[in-house]
């Protein structure tokens, strides 16, 4: 697709502000006025060539703002005389009405802010309520009582990736495959994102292989770089980023695990274990299989100390990252 010229972009911004000047002129006032005061009052018509010109560009514009939805009205300047129109736009068909909802809106509007606290959006979220506070608009927490959803986007990728989507921007990143664990560099024109089995995926074109790929944003390392211009590729008019997520992530045959568990912790690994056996004093040996070293890691990692990994070095590996990590971003030395 052809970025659009300086030229297109600078018609369209006075086009723009062409239609919202006359909105605002016909707006502000109690009677509806002729053409020619319009075109007066409007600087953009009166830099018109010609009287044809200035009537054809208004014409134009009275269409585009009905399509708007805006209410136009045509009316007599004068009651005795209907030879000459004039136009305004009433204030009260033009004004938003009063916003009220049932209280199980409400309460679908308070789960809503309560998904993101913990994510990347919570900010939005909490703005939008804050707003509908502002209004007397009161949520009603009653009927959600117990009800606590989350979304949590804890990939340092996602803001990044969330707004390559949205302005349809190539991307590059580095990103660590699911079998070997190899990092290599990878050139990506995002279409879509979508959460999966618990997990943030991006859906795009990836221009290295040339074919379309799925991401899984736990995998991507260090900084997400802008590789191209926005709005420089079109996304496919079909695509459903969760299809192709469920088509493309094809599940890997279950590994073997060996963790050294301490004694009294762990219990969701024990309950699923192939085997568990008394190691050192105070400690399990546990063998429990596993489908995805990146994902496992991420529960290893949750126990702290309570859960050592013996093999296999893919897997410890995964969890020695998460923890430099973590020792990194508090100003330690990993």
């Amino acid at each position: 697709m052809t970025p659009p010229s300086a030229s297109s972009v600078s018609s369209a911004s006075a086009k723009t502000e062409r239609l919202l000047n006359l909105v605002i002129c016909l707006l502000y006032t109690r009677q509806p006025l002729s053409k020619a005061r319009i075109r007066d009052a409007v600087p953009q018509y009166g830099q018109t060539a010609s009287t044809e010109a200035f009537d054809r560009m208004f014409e134009r514009d009275k269409d585009e703002l009905r399509d708007l939805g805006i209410p136009l009205k045509t009316e007599p300047l004068d009651a005795f005389f209907d030879d000459e129109p004039g136009y305004r736009i009433d204030r009260r068909e033009y004004a938003l009405q009063e916003i009220s909802f049932a209280p199980d809106e409400l309460a679908v509007l308070g789960l809503a802010s309560r998904a993101w606290q913990q994510a990347s959006l919570g900010g939005p979220a909490a703005q939008a309520l804050r707003k509908l506070s502002a209004a007397d608009v009161e949520r009603d927490d009653a009927s959600i009582v117990g009800i606590e959803p989350r979304v949590r986007t804890a990939e340092p990728a996602f803001e990044a990736v969330r707004h390559a989507v949205l302005g349809r921007t190539p991307i590059r990143f580095d990103y660590r495959t699911a079998g070997s664990g190899e990092r290599t560099t990878r050139h990506l024109q995002p279409w879509g994102m979508a959460s999966w089995h618990g997990r943030w995926y991006v859906t795009g074109f990836d221009t290295d292989r040339d074919a379309p790929r799925v991401f899984r944003l736990g995998r991507i390392e260090g900084p997400v770089t802008v590789d191209g211009t926005s709005e420089s590729y079109d996304v496919p008019p079909d695509h459903e980023p969760r299809t192709m997520i469920d088509t493309m992530s094809v599940e890997r045959e279950v590994q073997p695990a060996v963790l050294r568990v301490r004694v009294g912790a762990g219990n969701t690994l024990r309950r699923r274990a192939d085997d568990i056996r008394e190691a050192e004093e105070g400690w399990s040996r546990v063998e429990v299989g596993f489908t995805d070293a990146e994902s496992f890691a991420d529960e290893i990692a949750g126990f702290g100390p309570d859960v050592l990994v013996e093999e296999p070095t893919e897997l410890v590996d995964a969890v020695v990252r998460r923890f430099t990590g973590v020792v990194s971003a508090q100003g330690g030395a990993a």
